[in-house]
């Protein structure tokens, strides 16, 4: 309609004091009559609120006053519309159509005055936090239509007693903001109000997200930044894609939905316009940073990027439907992608630098290895993100020149499990590191000092399957069947360290014995005994469970066959030599050495110290 009259219009900013309604048709029909009615009741109206005739209409909006006033105005100018349309029909050359498209230009610049003037004063009421709180069903539906009859007050009646005073306004103003957009689109100037829509929303959406730390980088600036600053960056994105995705951008589809909601292709449009540079920017960060170098420490930050995404693609690929949007719905997918792709560089970086691993340092005492805590800890954290682990590795299988051993399978079945993959890749990582531990068991030059290693090992790395989420994945069986092989190594750990202490005593403690044999045998169990004590003073179990246990152990062992000997032989040999110099430890005395051993405190000062006390005694 617009169109018809651009060039033979007169300006819409001329007096409109100055129109002179043409006179009536001389045989006029009734509808001639009901459209020059129109446009006559039309004039009246456009006349009250034209700025350049009305100094109050100049100050005073529309919109915020007597809502029955502004349900009139948008009615006047539909029946304004309505007559044009007629007399197009009819007479285009017609003094009337030329009078009303004057009036019309005049309305819609009233109108696109009123829809600039509520989008900048509801700024706070229709920021996204509080329009998305509430689904669009819920608004159409908690306040009358605006093309209904109602009244401020019968709009405050219905609002008061449900919802907060800042939703109501907020919901006017929607309503308010609808009623105009569809006045304009109908009469051909959506253009100018979708202009306005798109250029006060986007401001609104770019300052949210600069607030939420969402800055627009390129890849080379992201490479030339220190890994601290990048995590930095991340911890903020991670704050940020939660709030973007569930409110501010949900809740500008909402809006958007809302007072488009006469014209599907104008809402795409519109917030295509005001979310893809902000939306490109916020899902293209976790890309750049994939692509930076790779190392295993920077793991657990991909991760938390794939994770915030994939929990996050629902809604993303809900408000971000339209097909003018389909890039940043692309964008997301490639920033999972290449994350992905990451992750998987790093888990086959982090095992091979575990079989690169070459230290020749054997860990003093037989502790846990520095190796051991890294890889298990690293592992243990990895746990934590199995379900995401799960869903990157899932078309990644693990390729092994023999398959692994039984004992890293819960049951036949886990094949079929959807956490099989993820399981039996941290099975084959850490079974990695076990096989790099016996290669540095070799490195001590004590047998039995090589196997308590191996113990103390293999019983951390249980133990940290067990205090993790690593227990859920590698199940009962994979812990029994480990915790086992620790109690052989401490079972190969006591023959080899306590075979001499042992053997130094007969095999029968209560039997006949000469003098000199119990004085020879004697002399052979305070050598092995104080030297096998002075060398494990300084060997280390870090378990203190595990430690009491071997130390329960080699006293159960020891203390009764001792014991007997010592009661059965002490007073005999005394008086026969004269002297129980000899008989250098008590039953109690091999107690208290006993405690001393496997704690890492290093020379012979508590065995010597010992010995002094019993020398006393």
């Amino acid at each position: 309609m617009r169109n018809i009259f651009k060039s033979s219009s007169p300006s819409p900013s001329s007096p409109l004091s100055s129109l002179c309604m043409p006179p009536s048709s001389p045989l006029p029909t009734f509808s001639l009559s009901l459209m020059e009615e129109n446009i006559e009741t039309a004039r009246s109206l456009i006349a009250k609120w034209d700025s350049n005739q009305s100094p109050f209409a100049e100050i005073a909006p529309l919109f915020s006053g007597n809502r029955q006033e502004a349900k009139h105005y948008l009615n006047a100018v539909k029946g304004l519309q309505s007559a044009m349309r007629y007399l197009v029909t009819q007479d285009s050359n017609s003094p009337w159509l030329v009078q009303a498209q004057l009036l019309m230009q005049i309305a819609l610049k009233r109108l696109k005055k009123e829809f600039y003037q509520i989008l900048s004063s509801n700024r706070d009421h229709l920021d996204p936090e509080s329009v998305s709180s509430r689904s669009s069903t819920d608004q159409r539906t908690s306040v009358s239509d605006f093309d209904d009859d109602f009244s401020e007050d019968e709009c405050r009646s219905v609002t008061d007693n449900s919802i907060y005073e800042t939703e109501r306004v907020s919901m006017i103003a929607m309503e308010d903001l609808k009623a105009i957009a569809e006045c304009m689109i109908s009469a051909g100037y959506g253009k100018e109000c979708v202009k306005i829509y798109t250029l006060m929303r986007k401001s609104i959406v770019d300052e949210a997200m600069y607030h939420l730390g969402v800055e627009r980088l390129t890849f080379s600036q992201v490479q030339k930044m220190d890994w601290e600053v990048i995590e930095l960056k991340i911890k903020f994105w991670l704050k940020a894609i939660k709030v973007a995705v569930t409110t501010l951008f949900y809740g500008e589809r909402i809006l958007c939905d809302h007072i488009f909601a006469s014209s599907e292709r104008i809402v795409e449009s519109c917030y295509a316009e005001i979310c893809r540079e902000a939306a490109m920017s916020l899902f293209g960060f976790p890309e750049l940073v994939a692509k930076c170098k790779k190392t295993p420490e920077k793991m657990f930050k991909t991760l938390d990027l794939y994770e915030a995404i994939f929990h996050s693609w629902p809604q993303i690929e809900s408000i971000f439907s339209f097909d003018s949007t389909s890039s940043i719905r692309l964008q997301a997918v490639n920033s999972m992608v290449k994350l992905g792709e990451a992750v998987r560089t790093m888990l086959s970086d982090f095992e091979s630098a575990i079989q690169k691993d070459n230290s020749k340092t054997p860990v003093p005492g037989g502790g846990i290895h520095p190796l051991t805590r890294y890889v298990m800890n690293y592992i243990a954290f990895l746990a934590d993100y199995c379900g995401i682990l799960a869903d990157i590795v899932v078309d990644w299988p693990l390729t092994l020149k023999s398959p692994l051993p039984e004992s890293y399978f819960l049951s036949s079945g886990d094949d079929k499990s959807p956490s099989s993959e993820i399981k039996v890749r941290l099975a084959w990582l850490i079974l990695v590191v076990l096989c790099k531990l016996d290669g540095k068991a070799e490195l001590y030059k004590d047998v039995a000092l090589s196997y308590l290693f191996l113990a103390n090992n293999l019983q951390y790395v249980v133990s940290k399957v067990r205090a993790s989420n690593l227990s859920f994945l590698l199940g009962e069986d994979w812990l029994m069947k480990h915790e086992s092989k620790v109690k052989e190594y401490v079972s190969k750990y006591e023959r080899m360290g306590w075979n001499k202490v042992f053997s130094s005593l007969p095999e029968n403690p209560t039997a006949q014995m000469a003098a000199e044999q119990v004085r020879v045998c004697f002399r052979n169990f305070n050598a092995e005994f104080s030297e096998t004590c002075v060398k494990q003073s300084s060997w280390i179990v870090s378990d203190p469970k595990l430690q009491d246990e071997i130390k329960a152990s080699i006293s159960s062992k020891l203390l009764p066959r001792y014991g007997e000997f010592y009661e059965k032989h002490r007073v005999g040999l005394t008086r026969a030599l004269g002297s129980n110099s000899v008989v250098r430890f008590s039953p109690e005395d091999l107690a208290g050495y006993l405690s001393d051993i496997l704690c890492g405190i290093g020379d012979s000062g508590s065995a010597s110290s010992s010995s002094h006390r019993s020398n006393r005694s």
